[in-house]
């Protein structure tokens, strides 16, 4: 077989990654999570710019993509197919993480007549992995598998408390302005991010979405580390912060400490 190249060993010194890290691979996702709700269909050449890689490179990705039948193509135009489902299919299934918070969502979402969601940290946002809402409610815009920043989500701050302090720089380290109500300032950020660790909570009033406050518990496992947080959200026009938090915080401290010791 031939010897990988010098450039591309230099490289994966560089960064870190090992001789076994396949860089076709990395790239072929890099392709995959370009697509989204502002992407959700492209041209090669608009998928190579949102990649940052070579034409070339990015055709090969694709066509094996499309053979895969994970994306699909009229010839100019490429677009994600359900069979990347069968991906997070294979997360969610293999997660008690989800399996066990999803019921615990739709319960609670019913009894707070507002949206009840469990979400991850996967670097600096936010995954929701189960999302329970009443029956009444028509924004179904947040759904299992949907992205938000950590820094500006109850979910989030509860979620960066518990990881390592370089991790939570890092995620801080970058603040910007969803609402007008959104805290910008990274040192404040870190201020009630280390508030919801001592507190063991985090309310978060109009940060992440206009007319909308939600507070959220960490969820840990029997060993204690944080994996997942449980939030509720409601309008604003529901009541003021205080009389939420009085009122949901002992709901969701009750449903965390039973939901715990299930999670593995």
């Amino acid at each position: 077989m031939p010897r990988i190249g010098e450039e591309h060993a230099a490289r994966r010194r560089e960064a870190g990654h090992g001789a076994d890290f396949l860089e076709a691979l990395a790239r072929g996702l890099a392709v995959l999570q370009a697509f989204g709700p502002e992407r959700r269909q492209m041209t090669l050449a608009e998928a190579a710019r949102a990649v940052d890689l070579p034409r070339a490179t990015v055709r090969r990705a694709l066509h094996t993509l499309v053979v895969l039948g994970h994306v699909e193509t009229d010839g100019r135009l490429f677009r994600l197919t359900p069979q990347v489902l069968r991906l997070a299919a294979g997360y969610l299934g293999a997660s008690g993480v989800a399996t066990v918070l999803q019921p615990l969502c739709e319960r609670l979402a019913a009894e707070a007549g507002g949206p009840c969601s469990a979400a991850v940290l996967d670097g600096a946002e936010i995954v929701f992995v189960a999302y329970g809402r009443p029956r009444l409610m028509l924004n179904v815009s947040t759904m299992v598998g949907s992205r938000l920043p950590a820094f500006c989500t109850a979910l989030g701050r509860v979620l960066l408390a518990g990881v390592p302090e370089a991790e939570r720089e890092a995620a801080l380290a970058a603040p910007f302005a969803v609402t007008p109500r959104t805290e910008t300032d990274a040192a404040r950020l870190k201020v009630l991010v280390a508030a919801a660790a001592t507190e063991g909570h985090a309310l978060v009033e109009q940060e992440a979405e206009w007319g909308f406050r939600s507070l959220a518990v960490p969820l840990p496992r029997q060993d204690g580390r944080v994996v997942a947080a449980l939030n509720i959200g409601m309008h604003t026009e529901g009541g003021s912060a205080e009389e939420f938090r009085a009122r949901w915080l002992p709901r969701l401290r009750e449903e965390a400490a039973a939901a715990s010791p299930l999670l593995l």
